[in-house]
């Protein structure tokens, strides 16, 4: 094989890389911003010079051959360099500039993360943001995300986190509820109550409350609507329909009065995770991009969520 042709192919080879990260053709397609076709071409083209198959395809996935599979092994890491190298030269400008993929939870982005957007692209113009909503946890190297937002409890040892702010659970309903249903004096009188509730697993849903001494009680819980979003949630408490656990960044000042806490002496025990983080890969180098949105969330979020909740949360008396 002559120089010529294989200086032909290191794009072919990026591709090659990329396809056995997505697992399809489709997926690698959508993250090089070209066609299935043109994807099936190049790879066939590099099947064609190299002599032997380096792709096998199934109905449902596509996998690599041995031959496959040591090409994209033996140039991960020069690719690696070569998207380091870049990044670093184009920090040599003034200001951060460039594409920022960023991944958060649907609910927090539109109450708190969207909001807040608006300043952040005006203080950096040259940035672009590309925003994915998202309860999914994805797989930030592989999907080629530059940071994600989480609410956890444990950011992954793999990745450098950085803690924006402390959250905490609430337990709320609307005064209408209430009055028809009465006030819960323990966790255990909500087991005649309308719980909306989270779910995470298939098994009966329950809530953990700490009392005085730390003492933990757990109380099963049913209602009439349960929501994998705190969005949701909140606006059923609004309408009526139960005694909502929520996190704190639900609840912003405009509801002052309209929801009032329930249990306010107990607190609630994982629920949700008390701690905001902003997640990334782990590389040597840090795009001044990242480096500037991670300092201004950190700013945006530094008195966290609980100022004026005293205010939303009114007395249920």
């Amino acid at each position: 094989m002559n120089e010529q042709k294989i200086n032909e192919l290191w794009s072919h080879l990026h591709w090659l890389s990329v396809l056995a990260q997505q697992g399809s053709y489709t997926a690698a397609a959508a993250r090089l911003g070209v066609s299935k076709a043109a994807m099936s071409q190049r790879m066939a083209d590099l099947e064609h010079t190299a002599g032997v198959p380096l792709v096998r395809r199934t109905t449902r996935s596509v996998r690599l051959t041995e031959a496959g599979q040591r090409l994209v092994d033996d140039t991960r890491a020069s690719f690696e360099q070569i998207a380091q190298s870049f990044a670093q030269v184009r920090d040599l400008a003034d200001a951060p500039q460039g594409l920022l993929r960023v991944t958060a939870p649907v609910a927090f982005a539109r109450q708190q993360l969207v909001p807040r957007l608006a300043d952040f692209l005006r203080d950096y113009p040259d940035v672009r943001l590309e925003l994915e909503l998202s309860d999914r946890l994805s797989s930030l190297a592989t999907e080629g995300f530059d940071l994600a937002i989480r609410h956890t409890a444990t950011p992954p040892d793999t990745h450098v986190a950085w803690a924006l702010c402390e959250t905490r659970s609430v337990l709320v309903a609307s005064r209408a509820y209430l009055r028809k249903r009465g006030i819960p004096a323990t966790p255990d009188d909500l087991r005649s109550h309308s719980c909306l509730h989270y779910p995470r697993t298939q098994d009966t849903p329950a809530w953990t409350f700490a009392g005085e001494g730390d003492a933990r009680v757990t109380v099963p819980v049913t209602g009439v609507l349960s929501a994998n979003n705190s969005e949701a949630l909140r606006d059923a408490a609004l309408a009526g329909l139960g005694i909502a656990l929520l996190p704190d960044f639900s609840l912003p000042a405009k509801l002052r009065g309209t929801l009032v806490a329930v249990l306010p002496q107990w607190k609630p025990v994982g629920g949700f995770a008390e701690q905001l983080y902003a997640i990334r890969p782990y590389t040597a180098h840090v795009p001044r991009a990242v480096t500037a949105f991670v300092g201004y969330l950190r700013q945006a979020f530094a008195g966290g969520f609980t100022g004026g909740l005293g205010d939303v949360l009114a007395d249920a008396e």
